[in-house]
């Protein structure tokens, strides 16, 4: 089984490194094998301070593989990619029209983040040097006020585009699966087959 826990926790640096996001691939194999170790070496009786670092690394290593993915969803799938193929599977709008704001919420957040430390570094304003106050109000307030109005146009965007009226709409994408998404399907399909016959016949 360990091979295919192996094979699952790395296949998001996989589909990272088909798109070339090298950097962040090596990043998180960095971050995640450290993490992994890091349990390995604290298992031992353990003081506070080191039982609150191993339920962090553990946290870590559960979630970052998540989030990995998560990411590569993100950057590679269009809005109106993602609506086709969730009609094409007949999933409701319920469900779909919220996770389509939500691909566009985040990044733009982290492009109006990017922006307020740009402004703040402009006007002087650093973590650190006795202004760790300051900048913190002066990046939180603008960055949640930015978050209430990207919220309230991707929802208005969203009506505009005709997402809520329950009718069928018509794309321009040609959905389908591909030899690449057929053989990803198969690895996972494997490794949870493998996994169940070792948990309940072995």
């Amino acid at each position: 089984m360990v091979p295919f826990y192996w094979l699952l926790v790395f296949l998001p640096v996989v589909l990272l490194f088909v798109e070339k996001e090298w950097k962040t691939g090596l990043l998180y194999v960095a971050i995640y094998i450290g993490s992994y170790f890091g349990q390995v070496a604290l298992q031992h009786e353990l003081n506070p301070a080191e039982s609150v670092l191993a339920l962090m690394l553990y946290i870590l290593t559960k979630i970052l593989p998540t989030a990995i993915l998560a990411r590569y969803i993100v950057k590679t799938t269009k809005v109106s990619e993602f609506l086709a193929a969730m009609k094409r599977l007949h999933i409701t709008d319920k469900l779909t029209i919220p996770i389509s704001v939500i691909f566009r919420f985040f990044p733009t957040v982290v492009e109006e983040s990017a922006a307020i430390n740009d402004a703040m570094r402009m006007r002087g304003i650093e973590m650190g040097a006795g202004k760790a106050t300051e900048a913190v109000e002066y990046r939180m307030v603008p960055l949640m006020a930015s978050c209430s109005i990207i919220g309230e146009e991707l929802s208005a965007a969203a009506m505009t585009r005709g997402l809520d009226i329950g009718k069928k709409r018509s794309c321009i994408w040609n959905i389908r699966f591909g030899v690449f998404d057929w053989l990803i399907m198969l690895v996972c399909f494997s490794c949870y087959v493998w996994w169940g016959i070792g948990r309940f016949f072995i």
